[in-house]
């Protein structure tokens, strides 16, 4: 059942000062009461300090638990959140007891997907959600929360309230064509599916930016064995995550870690060097490499300082996007064309960290981040939907055209937007979107 009471661990298992446990769904009250000793359903909202038991009285903890009355919580149901001591004794026996009192346990997303389906969030707001537990930087946090406050749904219902007052006219030189009034201008009509087909077209091209701030910017350390990529790589990261030595080879595969140059999220590869290797593994790991220069948003070609660029080297600036990055600069003046920086020193690490992530984000910067746009590949494949539909909705607009058939292609647009939006039963929909959740959220 949609509405069956459901319970799980909203926060991480494990050692911890405290955990949260939630209970949602019609008899949501009567599960917490069987548990909580002294139940209360009022006051809602504010935290009351009880005993948890199980069935036979004896006690599991003692913690603070608050009432979320429906239609006033985050599901829309009944909701009940339970706070105790937390570890992995407390809050297991306690989800045991709720599960016994009558509770199953939540699906992954569950809470959310009632949320969505109670009218309390949107599909792209409850996106947003998983965005923000995900986020590892400052930027992606702040579009993940824009995008939660309904940034971007605001602008898809704009867009969706002027395809229905484009309908409108359309029903009504359809139902009435002969009325005194006249037929409604095609111009009209035109000028509407025009608007909202530009307007579609400006938040496709935030798509490739924005997802790239959502899954994070990748940035790949390339150039020949003994360059000081590992040495950097480290550096960037401020953790010895690669292996460095004097020999030449030393990595033989690519290594990826997350992080953030200047709140800007990035994922930073170190990969094997560059050369023609007579070692077949080492071979193997200059493949992979390869595969990583293909996929870069932006390769960091790191030269030793005072080095010229061997043709090798030039062709991967050539073929772009790459910044030169001087390495060692410490051992050797001028550096060269370049950004110099050394590990020994921290000369430049500074500024590379900028100078790359203006690169990457220079589109999102320009925007500003707290802009509408299209963090997934769904979105990008809704809107080019209704960009086709409208497009077919024009076809057939004019003196000789069909304004039956121009009003179902309108509607194919409408659709896709309430598609993008989960206005409308798309079950597998939200079965690929709350796949990644936690059970608790």
């Amino acid at each position: 059942m949609l509405s069956d009471p459901i319970a799980a661990l909203a926060t991480p298992p494990g050692r911890s000062a405290l955990a949260v446990v939630r209970v949602s769904g019609a008899g949501a009250f009567e599960v917490a009461a069987a548990v909580i000793e002294g139940f209360r359903a009022a006051p809602p909202r504010v935290a009351a300090l009880a005993t948890f038991r199980l069935a036979d009285g004896e006690p599991i903890d003692r913690g603070l638990y608050t009432v979320f009355p429906a239609p006033h919580s985050y599901t829309g149901e009944d909701l009940v959140e339970l706070s105790c001591h937390g570890g992995l004794f407390a809050p297991a026996r306690l989800l045991a007891a709720l599960h016994a009192a009558g509770a199953r346990p939540a699906a992954r997303g569950e809470f959310t997907r009632r949320a969505v389906l109670n009218g309390k969030l949107d599909l792209v707001q409850a996106e947003a959600v998983g965005d923000l537990i995900d986020a590892v930087a400052p930027a992606q946090a702040r579009a993940a929360l824009y995008q939660l406050e309904g940034g971007l749904s605001r602008r898809l219902a704009e867009l969706r309230d002027s395809l229905i007052d484009a309908q409108a006219l359309l029903s009504y030189e359809i139902d009435f064509p002969d009325e005194d009034d006249g037929p409604v201008p095609p111009e009209r009509i035109a000028l509407t599916i025009a608007g909202v087909r530009e307007r579609i077209a400006r938040l496709v091209a935030t798509a490739p930016s924005a997802e790239r701030l959502r899954e994070g910017a990748l940035l790949v350390l390339a150039g020949r064995p003994n360059a000081g990529k590992s040495s950097l790589f480290n550096a960037l990261l401020g953790a010895d995550r690669a292996l460095v030595t004097e020999v030449p080879g030393t990595t033989r595969d690519a290594i990826e870690a997350h992080t953030d140059f200047l709140g800007w999220p990035v994922r930073l590869a170190d990969t094997a060097g560059l050369w023609d290797s007579p070692d077949r593994i080492e071979r193997l790991g200059i493949e992979v490499s390869q595969r990583y220069l293909s996929a870069a948003d932006l390769v960091l070609l790191c030269v030793e300082a005072g080095r010229e660029l061997g043709p090798d080297e030039t062709a991967i600036v050539a073929e772009g996007p790459a910044l030169v990055v001087r390495t060692k600069a410490d051992l050797a003046t001028p550096a060269g064309e370049g950004l110099g920086v050394s590990v020994v020193t921290g000369e430049g690490l500074g500024e590379l960290r900028g100078a790359a992530a203006a690169r990457v984000f220079a589109d999102r910067m320009s925007l500003g981040d707290l802009e509408p746009a299209l963090t997934r590949e769904r979105h990008r494949t809704a809107l080019l939907g209704a960009q086709s539909a409208l497009a077919e909705s024009l076809s057939h607009l004019g003196p000789d055209g069909d304004p039956i058939l121009t009003a179902h292609h309108l509607h194919q647009a409408t659709a896709a937007l309430d598609e993008m939006l989960g206005a409308v039963d798309v079950e597998e929909v939200l079965d690929r979107v709350f796949a990644g959740f936690c059970v608790g959220k």
